[in-house]
């Protein structure tokens, strides 16, 4: 197996030697700083390979990742360590297989972090080489202590206890509460009077659910998802507070997009590590109006189009402050694609002889 490490550090080094000399000790440290490539690492959700034009898919467009794929090497046989969310992503910062470590399966919303402060992760390493280093859009592995995450308060271990400076956060999976974002260890916009309870284990508060109030329901459930509703839409788990730091479905690939963004503009000067994650394209399947009704295959059509639009928002960003051709953009998937996952979204009646899975036999959830 080749290593990117060695492929990116040789072109910076002949960079540092050509344009560093005669220089104080500090501003060869500056210097060396900012001939280091910036690296963004964006990793899409339930994405299949065969749900892109540039892997071959002939149902729908993905102009700005086929142009990615184009600029770059496009890989035709990786795979994640993982066919699941959370253990994929656990793998993929710790260099650690998930299925030799404990609690690395699918986790709930309250959550503890399950990545060991102790460990060296992805970021950790950036970090120790002059990155500032960012984890924005969904997590998915846990915050705060064993025994639940306490979200009304600063929640620590959070992202930057392993490596990260900077963190605007989905806890994890927009299908599970708490729908809210967490900025640097709390969660944004919350009501100290109106303070966030959660349980996977029974109802909490008095907040309808899709179980109990199915005609409050805007996204009726195929399987499981009947618990708290928010935003029309049931969803796994049970919470009640914080109304006023609830997001709206329909703007959070435009929030996450918007801080990553921020992100790069605001640390341009330096070397930045930016860890991405998109909601796109998991349940629920909400997409902007922007974008709603544009795929011809429903909402799972419909935020493939979006995830192609964020991508694209990052490239035009490096390419508008000239970071480009000194970044490095990885892009992949958490896993393999899923069609119907809980929610009756005509996912699978609408996709009209697209192949999300294209040759392989299974996806999500399968070593397929």
């Amino acid at each position: 197996m080749k290593h990117i490490l060695p492929l990116w550090t040789l072109p910076a080094g002949a960079a540092l030697l050509a344009g560093c000399g005669n220089t104080t000790q500090k501003e060869a440290t500056d210097c060396n700083l900012r001939q280091k490539p910036n690296v963004v690492y964006l990793i899409a959700d339930d994405l299949g390979i065969g749900d892109l034009s540039c892997y071959g898919a002939t149902q729908i467009s993905t102009p700005n990742i086929d142009r990615l794929a184009g600029q770059g090497a496009q890989f035709t046989n990786a795979y994640a360590t993982s066919s699941t969310s959370t253990p994929s992503r656990f793998g993929l910062l710790t260099g650690m297989y998930p299925w030799r470590q404990e609690n690395t399966g699918i986790a709930p919303g309250n959550s503890e972090l399950i990545i060991d402060t102790a460990c060296v992760t992805l970021a950790d390493m950036f970090h120790a080489e002059g990155y500032t280093t960012a984890a924005i859009g969904k997590w998915h592995l846990g915050l705060g202590p064993k025994g639940g995450t306490d979200f009304n308060t600063l929640i620590r271990p959070n992202t930057q206890d392993i490596g990260f400076d900077y963190e605007y956060i989905i806890p994890a999976t927009v299908d599970r509460v708490p729908c809210v974002f967490v900025e640097n260890g709390r969660v944004a916009g919350l009501d100290p009077n109106d303070p966030i309870t959660v349980s996977y284990d029974h109802k909490v508060g008095h907040w309808p659910t899709g179980l109990e109030n199915p005609e409050l329901v805007t996204l009726k459930p195929s399987q499981g998802h009947n618990n708290t509703i928010i935003n029309g839409i049931p969803r796994i788990g049970w919470m009640t507070g914080g109304k006023a730091a609830l997001w709206n479905d329909e703007e959070i690939a435009d929030v996450i997009t918007s801080k990553a963004k921020d992100f790069i503009i605001n640390h341009q000067d330096r070397p930045f590590f930016l860890y991405m994650g998109t909601q796109d394209v998991h349940v629920p399947r909400v997409p902007h109006p922007r974008f709603a009704g544009k795929s011809g295959m429903g909402t799972r059509g419909d935020v493939i189009l979006q995830l192609d639009w964020t991508v694209g928002e990052i490239m035009h960003t490096l390419d508008s402050l000239h970071l480009a051709d000194n970044t490095i953009f990885v892009f992949c998937s958490d896993n393999g694609p899923v069609i119907d996952d809980g929610y009756q979204d005509q996912a699978l009646e609408l996709l009209n002889g697209h192949t999300p899975m294209k040759h392989y036999r299974g996806g999500k959830y399968s070593a397929y």
